[in-house]
């Protein structure tokens, strides 16, 4: 019982959770009046964790689904979202613009565009199978949201390494296009000659054309920077599998 009598739970909340807490409930565990009306995603809701985040519920050690309600007086843990989690396919909300040029340039399937809002970005994401990724912690919550995802770190490289942590998406480095992630085609100099600064033309030989936009690349200066990223990437996921 807890104060004035009133029945009580305890809830464990996993430590890859706490960032969604408040600062008081990011210790051990946290003693909550029992509502014999709300259902265990609800709780971990009011706690706020997203149930996109969650991977498991326990009451008293035993499996329970989010529907579930439980009695006062048990325990319920909260685990996170096994990873990696199965998704090739992404959505970036309007502020992870610089992630989704990341994900583009490793060859990673990334709908992006910065004029969308929520209820846009929801209805893409269930229309095209797409994971979305969000800081948003309001949007993993709507309720027409099928699959979505919050993205771990304050800038793109950090965002970046979750992003490859929790999902291990396959790589096709070089055959997207940064703008519009259209799939890139190999083209002849010739065929690109008109398009293309004569400086450009001087020193690359190697071109590839959007099939969407039919913006031209070519791996100018910025290409061993952006090389050092793929290598690190790729790196990171060999990592991965070889600890699972």
């Amino acid at each position: 019982m807890g104060t004035a009598g009133r029945p009580t739970l305890r809830v464990r909340i996993a430590p890859e959770l706490r960032l969604f807490t408040s600062r008081r409930n990011r210790g051990g565990p946290v003693r909550l009046p029992h509502d014999p009306t709300a259902t265990l995603g609800h709780l971990a809701e009011s706690l706020g964790v997203p149930l996109t985040e969650v991977g498991a519920l326990l009451v008293d050690d035993v499996p329970a689904g989010p529907r579930q309600r439980c009695e006062a007086g048990t325990t319920v843990e909260i685990r996170p979202v096994p990873r990696p989690q199965p998704a090739s396919r992404f959505l970036l909300d309007v502020h992870l613009g610089k992630l989704a040029r990341r994900l583009r340039l490793l060859g990673v399937d990334t709908a992006y565009r910065n004029d969308a809002d929520d209820d846009e970005l929801i209805e893409e994401a269930a229309d095209d199978g797409r994971m979305l990724l969000t800081q948003d912690r309001g949007l993993l919550c709507r309720r027409a949201l099928r699959a979505g995802a919050y993205v771990r770190g304050a800038d793109p490289a950090e965002q970046l390494a979750d992003v490859l942590d929790r999902f291990a998406p396959p790589l096709a480095p070089w055959t997207r296009c940064t703008s519009c992630n259209g799939e890139l085609d190999a083209v002849a100099k010739s065929e690109v000659v008109a398009e293309i600064r004569p400086g450009t033309r001087r020193f690359y030989d190697d071109y590839a054309r959007c099939r969407a936009c039919g913006r031209v690349y070519w791996r100018g200066a910025h290409a061993r920077r952006i090389n050092a990223m793929i290598d690190a990437a790729r790196l990171q996921l060999t990592n991965s599998r070889t600890r699972s």
